[in-house]
């Protein structure tokens, strides 16, 4: 597929410095191995030099980055040329695809009681089950299960794999044996939202589990029932949320980092990746729970001396008396 430059500055707007409309455009690629054919993009000034020795066509800049990028050859200039890239790999795709799909395809089971959109695409294999609702230009791509009484808003994408309203893991004990509590909520997704492979979004036991507008998950997560993620907020790769905790909107939770049940995070707050969240977040800003990386060998003397971390608060508070009793006395004499 080639496309002009011009079809680019037409369709996502920007200012076209030393270069032509006509420059035909191949491919997106990174700095480093762009061709003449390719356009590229600086989102961050450090790399300027990987720009100067680019091969690039063209080079999407930020206005501050306008004269480097000027003397190597055409740019686009933006205010933020991460998001023009974003927004034109969503251009390059529409372009080479075409329009999204629109309909049910023959292998999909879908309940004559579910409330599927005209506009919605329901891909090979998937199950919508009784009372489920499917939302306007919303895909389900393959092997997507949208469980009885579960809602999709517009305009979402659920990659293969994702599981939606599946039972929440709930169960009382008897006597040490282990009696089933129904799950008898929802989930509720909002619009514009994303859902990576094989993620798995459990109903609520008695409230809904609620996924707010624009929230963006990878794959592998796991959301446990009565979860409440806010608007626009990002979820890694393998994490892992117990039931009833609280995301506020705009936070960004690292791969693999785990947030413990019943817990409310804060709005824009950040987790680090692997972390382990024991506590809730009232105060935004970036938190982190793990140790650095070392080899095995301090490894394991660090843990030894963790264990042993509370004996040796003792020892150091009874050390601290004795010195006050000290110098109490020396002060009496």
């Amino acid at each position: 597929m080639v496309v002009l430059l011009g079809q680019i500055i037409d369709a996502l707007g920007g200012e076209l410095v030393g270069g032509v409309r006509e420059q035909e455009i191949a491919r997106i690629s990174p700095l480093e191995t762009a061709d003449a054919v390719s356009i590229s993009f600086l989102s961050n000034p450090r790399y300027a030099m990987q720009m100067a020795a680019s091969k690039a066509a063209c080079v999407i800049v930020a206005p501050a980055m306008r004269e480097a990028a000027a003397m190597r050859g055409a740019c686009i200039v933006t205010a933020n040329p991460y998001v023009y890239f974003a927004r034109l790999t969503q251009f390059w795709r529409e372009k080479k695809q075409g329009a999204k799909p629109l309909g049910i395809h023959p292998t999909a089971v879908v309940d004559v009681a579910a409330c599927v959109s005209e506009s919605a695409y329901i891909g090979p294999l998937c199950v919508v089950g009784a009372g489920a609702r499917v939302g306007g230009g919303t895909v389900l791509s393959s092997r997507v299960t949208v469980a009885d009484g579960c809602e999709v808003g517009e305009r979402c994408l659920l990659h293969p794999g994702v599981v939606i309203g599946a039972d929440g893991f709930g169960f009382a004990n008897d006597a040490g044996s282990w009696i089933k509590i129904e799950q008898l909520g929802r989930v509720r997704i909002g619009d514009d939202v994303e859902i990576g492979a094989n993620t798995c979004i459990d109903r609520g036991a008695l409230d809904d589990t609620v996924i707010e507008d624009g929230v963006k998950i990878d794959n592998l997560v796991q959301i446990a029932h009565n979860v409440h993620v806010g608007a626009h907020t990002v979820i890694a790769g393998n994490v892992g949320i117990a039931g009833s905790a609280r995301l506020g909107r705009h936070c960004s939770i690292g791969g693999a980092a785990n947030i413990l049940g019943h817990l409310t995070i804060a709005d824009g707050t950040s987790i680090s990746p692997t972390s382990m969240v024991t506590r809730s977040i009232h105060q935004p800003g970036l938190y982190t729970g793990i140790f650095p990386l070392q080899t095995n060998e301090q490894w394991e003397k660090n843990a030894a001396s963790f264990k042993q971390l509370h004996a040796l608060r003792e020892r150091i508070k009874k050390l601290e008396k004795a010195l006050e009793a000290q110098n109490s006395n020396n002060g009496n004499s």
